[in-house]
């Protein structure tokens, strides 16, 4: 006869309850993977959606540049003078939709000696800053990015 022999009718024998223990144990298990592979799966749509955002905020940036610099050299009026100016304005159109963007000038006169014409030529060189930002501060689809550049009137 073996040692452990079989409960007499009625009775469960010790072992029976440990299948369960067992099942319960793999479902944990299970779950906690589960839980781990959807927030590995949630941080990277998260990084993938900021990294859009901010080439988003890049290009309008760029778009604001490329403005300014325009309206700087076709139009006296944006930049004028020596005092520092700025125009705010919201995108509209497709994927820029709804950043908005500050351009920033400020002019500095420069005199250049013209050894063709014989005298001084003064120029004008225009700092622009443009700042696209979207989003509220702090907020998780918050983003911004600032670009400058320098253009001038002098002849190339």
């Amino acid at each position: 006869m073996s040692r452990h022999s079989e409960a007499p009718p009625g009775r469960t024998s010790r072992q029976d309850g440990f299948s369960l223990v067992m099942v319960i144990f793999l479902i944990v298990v299970l779950a906690a993977l589960a839980a781990f592979a959807v927030q590995i799966a949630m941080a990277q749509y998260q990084a993938a959606n900021v990294e859009l955002l901010e080439a988003r905020a890049q290009a309008a940036a760029n778009a604001g540049l490329e403005w300014g610099a325009n309206l700087t050299l076709h139009s006296p009026v944006f930049c004028a003078g020596v005092a520092p100016a700025s125009k705010t304005f919201t995108l509209t159109q497709g994927a820029l939709k709804g950043f908005v963007v500050t351009v920033a000038c400020t002019p500095t006169q420069h005199q250049v000696y013209s050894v063709s014409a014989g005298i001084l030529q003064t120029y004008t060189v225009f700092a622009l800053a443009s700042t696209a930002s979207s989003g509220t501060y702090g907020g998780p689809d918050y983003v911004a990015r600032t670009v400058t550049r320098n253009v001038t009137d002098a002849p190339p």
